[in-house]
């Protein structure tokens, strides 16, 4: 059972719909345009109305073709949210009318049982109310005029609303109530793991994902950049008996910054690297028939400068040539690439037929404990003063540079500050001597890293 009443959005391409969820939840989550068929996947979110809290879902548009096509499988999903949902919002364009595909669209709505709010979007002004007079024709409840760009007639989508997600929050309550008696868990569980996929167009993300949660709820094909929208997904995780929370991010695929020249793309490749700063573990997927490129050192690097820890898993493994020489060489070309981190895990996986999801789970999990961990200060100044009276620090110009201790500021990623003097001094390859030793013997293999350094104050300095 969902947390929330699940509403769904639904209609033909061009019509408001993203607008309106930007608007329930408050932020410019779905990437909204001119052009028709910006959404393809649906994308959820946590709704709000006038205090009213219920799960919202972008759908496609939908369109009248081929189940094989593109807008086809597109179409198949919106159904699928549908029929899912606690209810579903209609929505029209007031401005251009009741048009052949809208009726076609309330002739199947009709035939789903999910309850259906119509909403007349565009309608301010006097140029929506032919639209909003049309619109009884389709056989549905008096229609709700609307203006999800400017808030207009929210109060009234809010008062037929209320009554399902009211219905449905009452429901869950009831279901959810301990008996009386039982005692609570002392134990409280952990946040869900934010997994973010991220990689060149066409290496299968939207697959992967797919075969992880074990349903179609991605939109895939042989087309290159059929995803447009950060995507999440939730999910559990069952290993060992135990049931692991997961938050998974699809995101659209990265191409050279000279090759994206469509206004769409870069919106779709910022929201990309907007679901790499809001994760904790990010997949770099490559294409196992195609290799490492240059294009996937960038993507590994800007995941790297943004603190998270990271994953190259090599997939279609299963179709992949002379596979022991490709592993070999993209964990070299890693290591020389990435010379900032070492040790970042490389995986051999298959979205298509499941292979080695199991490991790439358990090893992303295993990342986040890295990059979440702490050390003691004690134990943290124990190894310090070793590494530095094994390797003093140089004195450029005959002045010594001292190091007295060191402190961890903050966890994802590990943060450390060593205090002392003359520090803005230090090499950097020194730095980096301090920075393998505590990848070595502190644990930190293959997560970012970030040390800084502060001059200790004189007592005596004017």
């Amino acid at each position: 059972m969902s947390r929330f009443a699940t509403i769904a959005i639904v209609g033909r391409p061009n019509v408001g719909k993203s607008t309106l969820f930007n608007r329930l939840v408050g932020k410019r989550l779905a990437l909204v345009d001119d052009q028709p068929g910006v959404t393809r996947d649906r994308r959820e979110g946590d709704g709000e109305l006038l205090g009213l809290k219920f799960t919202i879902v972008d759908t496609a548009g939908f369109e009248d073709h081929d189940a094989a096509t593109l807008p086809g499988r597109m179409r198949v999903q919106t159904e699928k949210a549908v029929r899912e949902a606690d209810a579903a919002l209609f929505m029209i364009d007031g401005r251009a009318g009741v048009t052949p595909l809208d009726e076609e669209i309330a002739r199947w709505l009709r035939s789903e049982d999910t309850p259906i709010i119509l909403l007349v979007n565009k309608a301010e002004g006097k140029q929506g109310e032919n639209g909003l007079l049309e619109s009884y024709s389709l056989g549905f409840d008096n229609p709700i005029a609307l203006s999800a760009e400017h808030g207009e007639g929210v109060v009234d989508l809010f008062d037929a609303l209320r009554p399902i997600v009211e219905a449905y929050d009452a429901a869950e309550a009831e279901a959810l109530s301990p008996p009386v008696g039982d005692e609570e868990d002392e134990a409280a569980p952990l946040g869900p793991m934010k997994l973010a996929i991220v990689g060149r167009p066409n290496a299968g993300k939207s697959t992967l994902i797919n075969r992880m949660i074990g349903e179609d709820r991605l939109i895939t094909g042989p087309e290159a950049g059929i995803t447009r929208d950060s995507i999440r997904v939730d999910w559990q995780w069952e290993k060992d008996g135990e049931v692991h929370e997961i938050q998974l991010f699809d995101t659209a695929g990265m191409r050279k910054r000279a090759k994206v020249v469509d206004k769409l793309e870069k919106l779709s490749v910022a929201d990309a690297l907007h679901a790499v700063d809001f994760a904790e573990v990010v997949v770099l997927l490559l294409d196992a028939t195609k290799g490492l490129e240059a294009q996937d050192l960038r993507i590994a690097d800007r995941v790297l400068q943004e603190g998270r820890a990271l994953i190259v898993a090599l997939n279609k493994w299963d179709v992949a040539e002379d596979p022991s020489a490709l592993f070999n060489g993209v964990r070299t070309a890693l290591d020389d690439g990435l010379s900032q981190v070492k040790g970042v895990p490389v995986l051999s996986i298959s979205g298509a037929t499941g292979k080695g999801i199991d490991t790439l789970v358990r090893v992303a999990f295993e990342q986040r404990e890295i990059w979440t961990n702490r050390v003691s200060t004690a134990r943290l100044n124990r190894w310090f003063e070793g590494a530095v009276t094994a390797n003093p620090p140089p004195a450029p110009g005959g002045k010594r540079i001292k190091l007295r201790y060191i402190t961890q500021a903050r966890t994802r990623p590990p943060t450390f500050v060593v205090f002392g003097s003359r520090t803005d001094a230090l090499p950097g390859s020194y730095e980096r001597y301090l920075v393998n030793g505590m990848r070595k013997e502190l644990g930190f293999q293959g997560v970012p890293v970030r040390l800084n350094f502060r001059n200790s104050r004189n007592p005596y300095d004017e």
